[in-house]
């Protein structure tokens, strides 16, 4: 089965919708390799709407620019994209295609398809959201910002349960940006205060 990662650049108070403004400012070096490093999973790119736009009407001309990030540039144009809307419209970012179905459905199917080796989810946060809900995303990798940015969208939304993970990998950048890879988790054993009053601090 291939791998669903999400992969986010997320503030410190949960918001996973990028502002130039804060975001640019910690990308370095290290934040580009582990960039790198989440691409380099996927043969498959599931995106919004939103974020498809977004990538078309930028990476295209950085290819064709041939500056110093053409080269990514043309590996995500080589990358099949599946766009997740609800709108007919066309593609004109090559090996683009509409999701065909319902998104749990379609991404159960491309999981289980043994022509693909990794889906990666970059932003979409209401696409990584709805696959959280369906128990779709094998990792959650963000790059968590060392700023609250106290406006935007944030990656978890209001819902009756909490999403349990366990901590796979961690890396600390010298930005101060805190590198997580969270993979689905089991809870811990249910304890109330009467478990734990017992590791609270003692005065001396």
């Amino acid at each position: 089965m291939a791998k669903v990662i999400s992969t986010l650049f997320i503030a410190a108070d949960g918001v996973a919708e990028i502002d130039p403004d804060w975001h640019f400012r910690y990308f370095d070096e290290n934040m580009g390799r582990a960039v790198g490093e989440d691409y380099d999973t996927a043969d498959v790119l599931l995106i919004g709407r939103s974020t498809y736009d977004s990538f078309a009407g930028a990476w295209p001309e950085r290819e064709a620019a041939g500056g110093d990030d053409a080269g990514f540039a043309k590996q995500l144009g080589d990358l099949r994209k599946v766009v997740v809307t609800r709108q007919e419209q066309a593609f004109t970012w090559r090996n683009s295609e509409r999701l065909d179905g319902e998104l749990a459905e379609a991404v159960t199917a491309l999981k289980a398809d043994p022509g693909v080796t990794g889906i990666l989810i970059p932003g979409s946060i209401s696409v990584v959201r709805q696959l959280l809900a369906a128990g779709l995303v094998d990792e959650l990798r963000l790059l968590v910002h060392p700023v609250a940015a106290r406006k935007g969208r944030r990656l978890f939304d209001d819902g009756d349960s909490p999403y349990h993970l366990r901590v796979t990998a961690t890396e600390v950048f010298p930005t101060g940006v805190i590198r997580v890879i969270y993979a689905p988790g089991e809870p811990p054993a249910e304890r109330g205060y009467d478990d734990v009053k017992g590791q609270v601090p003692v005065e001396d």
